[in-house]
């Protein structure tokens, strides 16, 4: 073997190594952002178990690359060996809601937890206080601990809470800061704070017909369960009814389809149970 080549091979054992000690050193916070978004999405689940409008619409969660610690490292003159203490956001989870008025009870979800499953370090309102950018989020910093072979470990997370229209703003302005490593021109900069401030109003807006807005989608969904309920019926009375009530059925409900009322559906609903209970579907 070469003297070059047995370099070689030392220095891909060395990077081998080194991407090991990075899985290693983000399995604990990709154990911790699947936890979190776990519990609060088990929260979401429960509101509709319970018929009851949920202030959060989507929780997604994310762990930093390494070069992306390694970066934010480097601009805030963070040793290595300081990372884990200093490094907020390596675990992250976002917490997306529809309107500005649901983003006090997330906070306040979260809050009740405090001192039970994880700590509350530190918050940050950067919708009533907005970053030069235009950016608009509300950051709660935690100390969230987790299990690992090696015992107990308390990790540092940041939990975004924010709106669709914020969430839509900040993905685009990242996505743009990525483009540009950073260095957004001062007209792309320009523009995007009128963006954020679009952003911002289309909010306020939303907020006013909120109501409307929950009303149509609670309609929405019991429409949608007892449209399910119906076929389901009728899937079952297929094979036992005759031939002439399935058609009178399915004429009833394709009439009813796009523009019948609850109270219709429910009716169609139960006459189809009541010829499977005679039917003894």
């Amino acid at each position: 073997m070469t003297l070059l080549s047995n370099q070689k091979e030392k220095e891909s054992a060395k990077e081998e190594v080194e991407l090991v000690n990075w899985k290693e050193f983000l399995y604990p916070y990709e154990q911790a952002v699947a936890e979190l978004t776990l519990k609060l999405r088990y929260i979401m689940e429960e509101y509709k178990r319970l018929g009851l409008y949920c202030p959060m619409d989507t929780v997604l969660g994310r762990v930093k690359q390494p070069s992306s610690i390694l970066e934010k490292a480097r601009k805030k003159q963070i040793p290595e060996e300081k990372i884990e203490e200093e490094i907020e956001d390596i675990a992250g989870v976002r917490v997306i809601c529809q309107f500005v008025e649901d983003i006090p009870k997330v906070i306040s979800l979260i809050r009740r937890r405090n001192h039970q499953d994880l700590i509350i370090l530190e918050e940050r309102d950067y919708i009533k206080n907005t970053k030069p950018s235009g950016y608009r989020s509300y950051h709660i910093i935690i100390r969230y601990p987790v299990q690992t072979v090696a015992g107990s470990k308390d990790l540092l997370a940041e939990i975004q809470i924010r709106t669709l229209a914020m969430n839509f703003w900040a993905v685009a302005e990242h996505s743009l800061k990525y483009k540009y490593h950073g260095q957004l021109p001062q007209e792309l900069q320009d523009r995007l704070v009128h963006c954020a401030e679009a952003a911002f109003n289309l909010d306020n807006e939303m907020s006013t017909i909120r109501n409307e807005i929950m009303y149509a989608q609670r309609y929405n969904k019991i429409k949608d369960g007892l449209l399910a309920d119906i076929l389901d019926l009728i899937q079952g009375l297929y094979s036992v009814a005759s031939l002439e009530e399935m058609e009178e059925a399915n004429k009833r409900l394709v009439g009813l389809w796009e523009t019948g009322s609850l109270d219709e559906l429910k009716e169609l609903k139960a006459d189809l149970a009541q010829m499977a209970q005679v039917y003894g579907v």
